[in-house]
């Protein structure tokens, strides 16, 4: 049996000692960076034995236009891409890797969102009216492609959801990606109401007000699980290069902390990413 072949849609059976084979997704890992090179298949089939049934793989930049369908492509069924500029990485040639990204989503690879996209000003707003300019072509290849968003927001709140709000009822859905905020901030993106919070490796560490918050604000029908591979490893891994697999310790604390089954949470929230990104008839 081929590689390809063995990186099924068919869950595997945790390994992990939690739940009962019950597969999560990871929204939200770069494997396809520098820091996997070496052992990417090795990564994928950790995951696989963990009980990830799925990955799905941003675009960050200009490499990731030949980097996300490249990797994707070698494991056609578990590794699913987006295509979308970062705002950290807007730039005075944005134009030009814009055109060239828009060009790949229309490509016959099927992309299942637009993204890692949205508006980072927290180290400086250098680059705002581009980031801004970014983000409003990113939200219309959206609406015209029927895509849902993986957005970015750091520093950014109000600026992002102003530029959004027109377009609150066309929006076809997405995740705001890695929310680290307040009961208050999360009701502010809980109003798009086809949009899920996606919820990393933070919730685990201890400082994190997460766990005390989320419960308080956040459906678990809201929530789908991602790691940001490679940064932001959970405990018991902080600190380390993060990874798919570990993505079982987000589903892990959040059973903890909503008080329910880690099946549950795994069922809810694999359901809320399936739904998000148009993967039930696949």
């Amino acid at each position: 049996m081929s590689e390809e072949e063995s990186l099924s849609l068919t869950l595997s059976p945790s390994r992990s000692g939690v739940g009962e084979g019950v597969g999560v997704i990871d929204t939200h890992a770069h494997l396809d960076g520098e820091e996997f090179k070496d052992d990417t298949a090795e990564v994928i089939q950790r995951a696989r034995d963990a009980g990830v049934g799925k990955i799905f793989i941003p675009a960050i930049n200009a490499d990731s236009i030949v980097s996300v369908p490249r990797l994707c492509k070698k494991y056609p069924g578990y590794l699913y891409p987006m295509m979308g500029l970062q705002p950290e990485e807007v730039n005075d040639d944005y134009v030009n890797i814009l055109d060239s990204m828009y060009a790949e989503l229309k490509s016959d690879t099927p992309y299942i969102a637009v993204g890692e996209v949205g508006l980072d000003f927290y180290w400086s707003r250098d680059f705002e009216k581009q980031q801004l300019d970014a983000f409003e072509r990113q939200m219309q290849w959206s609406m015209e492609l029927q895509l849902p968003l993986m957005i970015h927001c750091r520093k950014a709140q109000n600026e992002l959801l102003h530029i959004m709000k027109p377009y609150m009822k066309e929006l076809p859905g997405g995740v705001f990606h890695c929310f680290t905020g307040n009961p208050k901030e999360a009701e502010r993106y809980l109003e798009y109401s086809n949009f899920c919070l996606g919820i990393g490796g933070v919730l685990t560490f201890k400082s994190s007000h997460l766990r005390e918050d989320l419960p308080k604000a956040v459906p678990l029908s809201r929530i789908v699980l991602e790691t940001d591979s490679p940064y932001m490893a959970p405990v018991p891994h902080r600190g380390q290069r993060n990874e798919s697999s570990f993505v079982v310790e987000v589903a892990k604390k959040l059973s903890e902390v909503y008080g329910v089954s880690y099946d549950e949470v795994a069922r809810t929230t694999t359901a809320n990413a399936m739904r998000i990104f148009n993967l039930n008839g696949l």
